[in-house]
């Protein structure tokens, strides 16, 4: 009995120590009985080896190998191409509510700033004295036509003058921005009737639109030419800098996106439909306001209106475009 008691003492008293030792640091050393792990031999990066002859602690990995997860063996994911090099048509991720809105998230961070709020390609620096090439508008029968594949290698690899984005935006957030960008193209094309099937206030939107209508009308009397405004080559070429027209259409007759400006002025050129055009100054404006009025053979209808410049900014770029005739 005394022996049982000393021990049930003896317990209690380690525990007691125990418990007030809880959340006391030691200034000493850890007791580690096996140091192997705490005295290793390693390197720091970019320290050097003697062991290997290049003296790098740091090594690259056996060629033909792959890191575990890097292994992107699924073409339609991670490239947006079939085995053969097509785009795919269709998103390979589901679509689901949660999905459209990340897509809708990333594209307001990444995308609206150029191609706008609702992807017509007037975002806040593309309306501005910025030099950017206009972003296209994903509403053209264009756009609404291209896979969606297409439209996933552009966010990754870049196209044009638009960088690549695959070092900021991830697999999976690339093709949720693809699926809002299909959102966005059904919410500009929707039907009236179908419209009816929602709370939507259908007067209330009409209204929205004929007042925008009214703005940029009012907006175009206000930058209409006047007697005193400047109309001259030295105009037109701060323009073309201004909009970054040289982007799209050099002063060499290089061949870029667009067709070059060296003898474009009453020239022949050759449409889509089959027809042929002289480059005369109606059709240089109209081009520019309206460029999706002529599609010249060779090129894509990629180029945004210019339907906001002045009669005599207008005409001041069709005198650069004569000048570039004449040398």
């Amino acid at each position: 009995m005394k022996l049982f008691s000393t021990r049930i003492a003896a317990l209690f008293l380690v525990s007691i120590m125990m418990v007030a030792c809880r959340g006391q640091k030691s200034e000493k050393p850890p007791i580690l009985p096996q140091q192997n792990m705490s005295f290793q031999e390693r390197f720091n990066a970019q320290q050097e080896n003697p062991f290997f002859e290049d003296g790098m602690a740091m090594r690259l990995p056996v060629e033909g190998t792959v890191a575990r997860g890097g292994l992107r063996h699924d073409m339609a994911l991670f490239e947006g191409t079939d085995e053969d090099g097509n785009y795919i048509a269709e998103n390979p991720i589901e679509l689901t509510e949660s999905f459209l809105y990340r897509g809708k998230d990333r594209y307001d961070i990444f995308c609206s700033m150029c191609h706008g709020g609702t992807g017509d390609g007037r975002g806040i620096i593309m309306t501005g004295e910025y030099g950017y090439v206009p972003a296209p508008t994903f509403h053209s029968d264009r756009s609404r036509e291209m896979p969606d594949g297409e439209f996933y290698s552009a966010i990754a690899n870049g196209i044009r003058s638009m960088p690549a984005y695959s070092g900021q935006i991830t697999v999976e957030d690339r093709w949720a921005i693809v699926a809002y960008i299909r959102a966005l193209q059904e919410s500009q094309f929707i039907l009236e009737d179908e419209l009816e099937r929602y709370d939507v206030d259908i007067a209330e939107l009409q209204q929205l639109y004929l007042d925008e209508q009214a703005r940029e009308e009012a907006l175009a009397e206000a930058r209409a030419v006047t007697d005193d405004e400047e109309v001259s080559v030295e105009r037109g070429e701060r323009l073309y800098t201004r909009y970054a027209c040289h982007t799209c259409h050099s002063l060499d007759g290089t061949r870029l996106v667009g067709p070059t400006f060296a003898g474009l002025y009453m020239s022949e050129r050759e449409m889509t439909d089959g027809s042929v055009i002289t480059a005369d100054e109606e059709y240089l404006i109209q081009a520019i306001v309206d460029p999706r009025a002529f599609t010249n053979v060779g090129y894509d209808d990629v180029m945004m209106p210019y339907d906001y410049l002045s009669d005599g900014e207008l005409q001041s770029l069709v005198e650069f475009i004569k000048a570039q005739s004449d040398n």
